[in-house]
């Protein structure tokens, strides 16, 4: 509890961090350019398949002509518009957690190996395009569960927990390999990961719910369709900030989780996270033992002669 409360306010405080507040235009700055180019060549195409999808159902059909009848019959203009955005919800989930991973994660862990524990060494158990290979994988696994769990989104509880457990599982997957691919060998990663899992997990189930905050936007955008070219870089901005005091939290807990593992190897007898054993003292061959003092050696002895001789 010590390390994850005092890993979390650090990471409160080095999102305002000058040199942070500045990677985070980058992704922010793609992401945004990104969904406008999206929007402008598929918006439209997007919106006619969706309503086209929901007038090949009967009963959608007759709940909107019951809303026109009781006055709302303005809702049918936004129900595919605000489909659509909740679709791409989880793709700009995804992509701004993979971007601050690709774009920020490498920098910021260098930031705070550098404030905190500049005599850290690093051993390299893994690099950017291992990094890179393990985030995809983890993508294409966290995309399959959600679109396995997805006829349970019709239940309205599970609807907001089902994905906030996805993408926490991602999130934890994808940080913990980053904040350690430059310090910890591959073994030393394993043995924290499998240590910590328990803590590491409900950080990453945290920031899935708090993942989950900026899909109220789209409440407002049922009312206010005309306003989504503003909601969606808002949410964009707010998913990059999540992430990137996602993976600040991961690195500050796991490497001084590291730290604190290393330093209690140097003193046990045994290292608890390679497995090796720490050497003891050398011992000396022994010398051959001298004589007792009170041992008598006739050095004059010869053995007798046979009889007869």
């Amino acid at each position: 509890m010590r390390l994850l409360l005092g890993s979390f306010w650090r990471a409160v405080a080095y999102c305002l961090h000058p040199r942070v507040m500045a990677l985070s235009l980058l992704p922010l700055v793609l992401l945004v350019a990104g969904a406008f180019a999206l929007g402008y060549l598929f918006w439209d195409q997007a919106v006619d398949a969706v309503l086209a999808w929901l007038q090949s159902w009967s009963l959608v059909e007759f709940v909107l002509g019951w809303l026109e009848s009781v006055g709302l019959g303005g809702l049918r203009a936004v129900v595919a518009p605000l489909l659509v955005l909740v679709f791409v919800t989880p793709l700009i989930v995804v992509l701004s957690l993979l971007a601050v991973a690709l774009l920020m994660t490498p920098a910021m862990v260098d930031l705070v190996a550098a404030r905190r524990f500049p005599d850290l060494q690093r051993r390299r158990g893994g690099g950017f395009w291992g990094g890179v290979a393990w985030s995809l994988w983890s993508t294409v696994l966290a995309l399959l569960m959600l679109l396995v769990s997805l006829p349970f989104w019709l239940i309205p509880p599970l609807v907001l927990v089902l994905p906030a457990l996805i993408w926490g599982w991602l999130t934890y997957r994808v940080y913990t390999y980053d904040a350690l691919a430059e310090h910890a060998t591959v073994q030393e990663r394993r043995a924290l990961v499998a240590r910590h899992r328990g803590p590491l997990l409900a950080m990453g189930v945290l920031i899935g719910l708090l993942s989950a905050a900026p899909s109220v936007l789209w409440a407002s955008g049922a009312m206010f369709i005309a306003l989504a070219p503003l909601l969606v870089p808002l949410a964009i901005w707010v998913y990059a900030l999540i992430f990137a005091f996602a993976s600040l939290w991961y690195a500050h807990y796991l490497l001084q989780a590291l730290d604190e593992a290393r330093r209690a190897d140097a003193v046990s007898p045994a290292s608890a996270l390679s497995g090796t054993p720490v050497p003891g003292p050398a011992t000396a061959p022994s010398a051959p033992s001298a004589p007792a003092a009170d041992t008598v050696i006739d050095v004059d002895a010869r053995p007798l002669p046979p009889a007869g001789s």
